[in-house]
């Protein structure tokens, strides 16, 4: 496998083309797409030609109405008159492709449901995390990376790395940074980064709070592959709320929920050799190159394509969300 440039990881991660600087690309993976929309046409999600044909093979009863646009490419669905009765209404039709083993990504079914937005703070409706791909709605997490200073290090850090436990469905064995995980509905931010680091290093809730610094938002269009579990190809509009802690040089990280197989603690020259190699998770590798920009490491002096991967890390996206209302920790 080749190395990857730093431009390399975020294309990794920030997937779908863009319509100025990859138009043929753009038009060719438009043309194979569904726009999942609204009553009045706001944009919520792209959907693969295969997940509409098997939207509209489920008994009506159990998905509701579905209405295909073919001239536009849209579908309209979920369009029951209550948040509730919408909700219903996604976990009814998720539940019927489960049990019906329609698709191969509703397998890593975690009954975690995730927030579509039908405006920059109201939620529609919400979907089990699983089946958020084949709706191709908005996904939202949080993602914070460790350091301890170590002046006899390069760049005078060293990053705490995660290991993917090797019988996780999505990314097994992969690298992460410190902590991750996915935002549910209703779920604030920060208290999510505080709940994933108890569960997956054992980070005290105290020295998060004291510690843990929100530095931003990242937006990026993710295209899936055979590593995520599942049908490849489906799309993940994502944003993630991005924090940084700089951990007591003595503290050690413990794995508790059994998705982490390990902690590494790395120099930042080690953490740039894997992310060489493709060892991180895409998403992961995108919030470390976004760390490295933000502590300097990486400049416009040193980095020839810094411009692009700042545009790449802040993606304009069509959907709504609490993503278009700017940077917030809650």
């Amino acid at each position: 496998m080749a190395r990857l440039t730093n431009l390399g990881i975020m294309k990794e991660a920030d997937a779908f083309p863009y319509p100025d600087t990859e138009p043929e690309a753009y038009k060719a993976l438009n043309e194979s797409l569904y726009t999942l929309v609204w009553k009045d046409g706001q944009p919520l999600g792209y959907m693969l030609d295969s997940v509409v044909s098997q939207l509209l093979a489920v008994p009506e009863e159990v998905r509701g109405p579905v209405v295909v646009d073919e001239a536009k490419r849209t579908v309209r669905a979920f369009e029951q008159p209550t948040e509730a009765e919408r909700t219903a209404r996604v976990a009814a039709l998720m539940a019927y492709w489960r049990e019906n083993q329609t698709f191969d990504i509703l397998r890593g079914w975690r009954d975690e449901l995730w927030p579509v937005y039908g405006n920059d703070t109201e939620v529609l409706y919400s979907a089990e995390r699983s089946g958020t791909g084949l709706l191709g709605i908005m996904r939202y997490g949080v993602h914070m990376t460790g350091y301890v200073k170590d002046e006899t290090a390069p760049y005078g850090i060293k990053i705490l790395v995660a290991q993917r436990a090797a019988n996780k469905s999505t990314y097994p064995g992969m690298l992460d940074n410190s902590v991750a995980g996915g935002l549910m509905t209703g779920e604030d931010p920060f208290e999510c980064i505080i709940r994933e680091a108890d569960e997956e290093a054992d980070l005290p809730e105290a020295l998060m709070r004291e510690r843990a610094k929100f530095t931003g938002m990242v937006t990026y269009i993710y295209i899936t592959d055979e590593r995520a579990g599942g049908e490849a190809g489906q799309i993940y509009p994502e944003t993630q709320w991005v924090y940084d802690i700089e951990l007591p040089a003595d503290f050690k990280p413990a794995p508790k929920d059994g998705e982490v197989a390990g902690f590494y603690m790395w120099t930042v020259d080690e953490v740039r050799e894997k992310l060489a190699e493709g060892r991180f998770k895409p998403n992961c590798a995108l919030i470390l190159v976004d760390f490295f920009l933000r502590h300097k490491i990486l400049t416009p002096e040193n980095e020839p394509d810094y411009d692009e991967i700042l545009r790449r890390l802040h993606r304009k996206l069509p959907f709504p969300g609490p993503h278009q209302a700017g940077p917030s920790t809650a």
